[in-house]
């Protein structure tokens, strides 16, 4: 592990000996990727988890804007696993943690109700990655997934690539091989609050959401698609033109009922498959903070963090219910048991790759 251009006087007051810790022979670390105009992504390489992004409001004061931690034991034994990481091998849920691949049976870890979530309770999130930071604005993580890790087919090696552009843009860049058949469906599941942490952080219901989908895929009462691909037409689903997160959020809508609150996926609008298009776009009225995402994925999550409950992260900042909004790019949940979603099936000698963007600025309005 190489420099990772550390320096004391950051704006996320975290501090690299609260991240070193030697776990299974691997070494964890904190890496902060500065652009030219100061601002900063923290990161360590336990599970990618972003622990701050500090960017400025429409007045020019600097505050983090992501949900995270500041040290690595608080990382590794964090209320919330998945808080802000790395997410793999397969992101969301698969059905009662089964699936068929080439005639096969595969069995999963069950970590949600019935269900596989995540990638298993030892997913991408709980695992020490190789780690490079190759200049002030760049942190390559590599890691290799062996065959049978969390019941999953084959060895797939995986790069990562986080870079923090000068125009305030987080650029992750993924992409995997493997010896085997096998599914992958790579996320990074940032909780944002554009508001800034807080104790306790503000709820994001006055968020103003707009999300480049006609459809979604409604769930069942323990978040599995139906297999239905639903207008979002005429339902609170509908975020075709910016509406803020609490308008509708408590609502008696079904779906919104079964997920209490958003936690759904979108199938977002594509001329062509695996292109880098918008995604969606998060404003937060009063610091003028807004994030736009790009993703070359054909869907994306909406989650309102609706079972947060409280718990303490970055110096001391409380994360009550619906204090984060994710938007987790990828393909659509326990797409191996729904032969009509995009695949996500990696054969040997193809590759899985992945781009997505979260680009911050501010409106004044």
């Amino acid at each position: 592990m190489n420099n990772t251009f550390y320096h004391e006087n950051n704006k996320c007051g975290l501090k690299r000996t609260d991240f070193q810790k030697e776990i299974a022979g691997k070494r964890t670390d904190l890496f902060i990727l500065t652009n030219s105009h100061g601002a900063e992504v923290a990161v360590t390489n336990y599970g990618g988890a972003l622990l701050a992004i500090m960017v400025p409001d429409k007045n020019g004061n600097f505050a983090n804007v992501v949900q995270g931690h500041d040290s690595i034991e608080k990382v590794i034994n964090s209320p919330e696993p998945f808080l802000s990481t790395l997410i793999g091998r397969y992101g969301n849920r698969i059905a009662k943690g089964t699936f068929s691949l080439k005639g096969k049976e595969y069995n999963l870890t069950i970590n949600n109700g019935p269900n596989s979530l995540h990638g298993g309770p030892t997913g991408f999130h709980a695992r020490v990655w190789d780690a490079e930071q190759t200049d002030a604005q760049t942190l390559k993580l590599h890691y290799l997934s062996a065959d049978g890790e969390e019941g999953f087919p084959g060895n797939v090696n995986i790069h990562v690539c986080y870079t923090w552009t000068n125009e305030n843009e987080l650029i992750l860049k993924y992409h995997a091989t493997t010896d085997q058949t096998t599914i992958i469906n790579m996320t990074h599941h940032g909780f944002f609050n554009l508001a800034g942490l807080a104790t306790p952080t503000p709820t994001v219901e006055n968020n103003i959401v707009t999300i480049n989908a006609d459809f979604y895929t409604p769930m069942d009462e323990v978040s599995i698609p139906t297999g239905e691909i639903a207008k979002v037409e005429g339902t609170p689903m509908d975020f075709r033109t910016p509406q803020t997160i609490g308008s509708r959020i408590n609502e008696s809508f079904q779906q919104l009922v079964f997920g209490a609150g958003y936690d759904h996926c979108y199938v977002l609008n594509k001329k062509e498959p695996g292109t880098l298009t918008f995604a969606a776009k998060c404003v937060e009225p009063n610091s003028g903070r807004c994030m736009e995402v790009y993703t070359t994925e054909p869907g994306v999550q909406l989650y309102t963090a609706n079972w947060h409950n409280g718990f303490e992260g970055w110096h001391g900042a409380t994360f009550p219910a619906r204090s984060a909004i994710c938007f987790e790019a990828q393909h659509f949940p326990d797409t191996p048991n729904k032969g009509h979603f995009p695949s996500a099936i990696l054969n040997p000698g193809e590759e899985y790759t992945q781009t997505t963007v979260y680009k911050f600025n501010t409106e004044n309005k």
